[in-house]
């Protein structure tokens, strides 16, 4: 009891019988180390068919030029920067859950922070290729760094906010991938010892001779540590430096100060979804059932609801900033968003992000896996409409009312949003397939203090009053892998 040093009556962070490490090891390398099943084929042949709808359609626009997207002269960013800017905003739970939860010693993130980095790689990549294909002359993105010459360095312009989204990505892009393959060496080399051939060598490769030894693991967890500070502030600036691309402009419904916390709460928001919907399906398909549980899902709902009302708050005052300040055009830009063409994309907003999210103040919701699924997504399509209201609704009416054009997605506008998901679901899927999904050696550490044996064996000899077990019995009840008669037992 001395030695325990979290409360006996918390939910456990691993459920079921007889967990060992070595158990721990079985499950979560038996997708590596065995073939698919059905379900992860469906999903990967589905996501494949995506990723080559996207070849085609980016080609389709090199070949042709971005004349062939939806675009006109009154409204030159729409699908495009709505993408990009999504796509940013998903790949930022991962750094939030690996990161700043490790430096608050939140032992909760140990089950979902893998899933989560691979998520923000991914996410990374998808936005990135909007970002080049959209400058028209994709063969000239190198110059979008600063280039060695024979006259010297050739800079770039730092005027330009195409030039802060790259050095930002570029910057957040590799952190996190440092960040998330230092995590997976201990787990790759349990892989290169428990393989043999061809696959042994290559996992031998990527361990980067790792030995497991006393040094090993002090370093690893100095290093981790150090990564987590440098990635924390990147979950403030990289999209604090996407939402200057319209708040240093004057364009009405852009140029706000709310932009930069607004846009880092969003991101948040749809990105926790986002893994939510990842981490639903994982753990069914996998079977971890045992290591993701109910716990780890309400917890992340608990922060989307935060989140959500954060975004709600954003809304609130944004409307308030422009009946304050008097500014017509800055009203009447508000004003269209309710009553003007795109009237529908607006209710799709507010509905998804406000009315839907506030369902997860009852406990009933947050422990329901279809809701919370279902609800995961809801938000994700209800972020996607607040960047296409930023961006065409501000865009598509002018001063002018001559210049006033309404945007229509053609095909390959169509085409290439849904082949990013493609690509990033294929990533994804062979992520699952080839590197463990759960950080194996973080797990283990829960299992002597965290799990539900551990627990049970302090109810029975005795170490709690009867209404503490009572308490964490009754906790238990929204578990999905508990069985409550064990504890009568007890």
């Amino acid at each position: 009891m001395s030695s325990h040093n979290e409360s006996i009556i918390r939910e456990p962070l691993i459920t079921g019988e007889n967990i060992t490490y070595a158990k721990i090891t079985e499950d979560v390398l038996w997708p590596i180390e065995n073939k698919p099943n059905k379900a992860w084929w469906i999903g990967f042949t589905v996501a494949s068919l995506g990723a080559m709808l996207w070849v085609f359609a980016v080609s389709w626009t090199f070949w042709y030029g971005i004349g062939s997207w939806g675009l006109n002269k009154t409204v030159g960013w729409a699908w495009d920067i709505t993408g990009f800017v999504w796509w940013v905003g998903i790949g930022h739970a991962g750094t939030l859950i690996s990161a700043v939860l490790l430096l608050f010693r939140q032992k909760w993130r140990n089950s979902i922070n893998r899933s989560a980095e691979a998520m923000t790689i991914f996410a990374v990549i998808c936005a990135a290729t909007y970002v080049v294909s959209h400058m028209g002359r994709p063969w000239m993105a190198l110059y979008c760094l600063p280039l060695p010459n024979q006259y010297g360095t050739l800079w770039v312009n730092f005027n330009s906010p195409l030039i802060w989204d790259v050095f930002a990505i570029s910057t957040y892009f590799s952190v996190s991938l440092v960040f998330w393959y230092i995590g997976l060496l201990p787990d790759i080399a349990t892989i290169r010892d428990r393989a043999t051939g061809l696959k042994q060598k290559i996992y031998s490769f990527c361990s980067f001779g790792w030995t497991g030894s006393v040094k090993t693991w002090q370093r690893f967890e100095t290093v981790s540590l150090i990564l987590a500070g440098v990635a924390t502030p990147l979950v403030l600036s990289v999209h604090t430096i996407v939402s200057m691309d319209f708040a240093t402009s004057l364009e009405p419904g852009w140029h706000t100060t709310i932009f930069p916390p607004y846009f880092v709460a969003g991101a948040i928001f749809s990105g926790f979804a986002m893994v939510q919907t990842l981490l639903l399906v994982t753990r069914k398909v996998l079977g971890l059932e045992n290591y993701i549980t109910m716990f780890h899902l309400e917890s992340m709902n608990k922060i989307i609801l935060l989140t959500g009302s954060v975004v709600g708050v954003a809304y609130l005052t944004e409307f308030f900033i422009a009946y304050y300040s008097g500014g017509e055009y800055e009203q009447y830009t508000f004003l269209n968003r309710f009553i003007g063409p795109y009237w529908w994309a607006g209710c799709m907003m507010y509905g998804c992000n406000i009315l839907m999210t506030q369902l997860m103040w009852f406990k009933r919701v947050r422990t329901s896996i279809p809701l919370s699924w279902a609800l995961s997504i809801i938000v994700n399509i209800g972020m996607w409409f607040e960047r296409f209201v930023i961006i065409v609704t501000s865009l598509h009416r002018d001063y002018i009312p001559s210049n006033w054009a309404m945007f229509y997605p053609t095909w390959v506008d169509v085409s290439v949003f849904i082949g990013s998901i493609g690509v990033f679901f294929t990533c994804f899927l062979l992520f699952i397939r080839f590197l463990p999904s759960i950080a194996m050696g973080e797990v283990k550490l829960l299992v002597k203090s965290s799990s539900e044996q551990a627990k049970k064996k302090l109810i029975a000899e005795g170490h709690l009053e009867q209404a503490e077990v009572d308490f964490y019995k009754e906790s238990l009840i929204h578990f999905d892998s508990v069985e409550i008669s064990e504890y009568e037992k007890a």
